[in-house]
């Protein structure tokens, strides 16, 4: 787990614990972040479903949305190894990460409208609860300049036992700001993240604003499924107080 901050260290605000209820403003907003800060899961999707049908195990952009979102590496390639039946290649890890820095290189942006809601949010403590590595969301945090946000509130894929739907990671980042969960809003576009934030006791918003989700009305469907407590479909739907 680690984090970048410069400029405004927003993240390192610490809040007094208090009883808090659905009704009441959030203490602080926890972000997934791939679907919700940055707009990746296009080019990280299409990018697995190019590794997995380059190993002889045919995928598409869709199966990948399906199977595979929201999950950490580890959960990911334990799916992809019962899939296949067979021990992944040695070198595929490797293979598909330089797959995706070259696409990743071409550029992607911040989900439109993240930027301005961080800057809505004041002192409001907020942290990232992501199932990606360290490395990938420090750099993307430098390419956006959105690094201050968030100071070393930035929980990454690794540290733990046990990734999304599991709630350990909210439960970390919750902790680490000092705010009960439950008095913490979090923003999730996957069943999968959603799942862990409810579990871990917080308020989530399915988020439904993202590039990769083709057909909003659906997918807000599917998170409503797992028990989200409200649905927004871009960033001035989601309260900042």
């Amino acid at each position: 787990m680690g984090g970048t901050g410069r400029a405004r260290d927003h993240g390192s605000m610490r809040a007094m614990p208090r009883l808090c209820h659905r009704s009441m403003p959030p203490a602080a907003i926890i972000f997934d972040f791939d679907g919700v800060i940055a707009d990746s899961e296009v080019r990280a999707n299409k990018t697995l479903a190019e590794s997995l049908t380059a190993i002889g195990l045919p995928t598409s952009y869709e199966d990948c949305l399906r199977d595979y979102c929201g999950h950490n590496w580890q959960e990911t390639e334990r799916r992809i190894v019962q899939r296949l039946g067979r021990p992944l290649p040695p070198d595929f890890r490797e293979r598909h990460r330089e797959r995706a820095q070259e696409r990743f290189a071409k550029g992607f942006a911040p989900v439109p409208g993240a930027p301005e809601f961080l800057d809505r949010l004041g002192l409001m403590p907020r942290a990232i609860a992501s199932s990606s590595s360290p490395d990938y969301l420090a750099a993307s945090l430098d390419r956006f300049g959105l690094s201050g946000h968030f100071g070393r509130h930035v929980y990454s894929a690794d540290g733990w036992a046990r990734g999304k739907p599991h709630p350990d990671i909210y439960l970390a980042a919750a902790q680490g700001l000092g705010i009960d969960a439950a008095c913490c809003l979090a923003i999730e576009d996957s069943p999968v993240g959603a799942r862990a934030a409810l579990a871990a006791g917080m308020t989530v918003i399915g988020f439904c604003g993202a590039g990769h989700i083709l057909d909003p009305a659906a997918h807000g469907e599917r998170l409503r499924a797992v028990g989200v407590h409200r649905i927004a479909h871009r960033f001035d739907e989601v309260p900042a107080r």
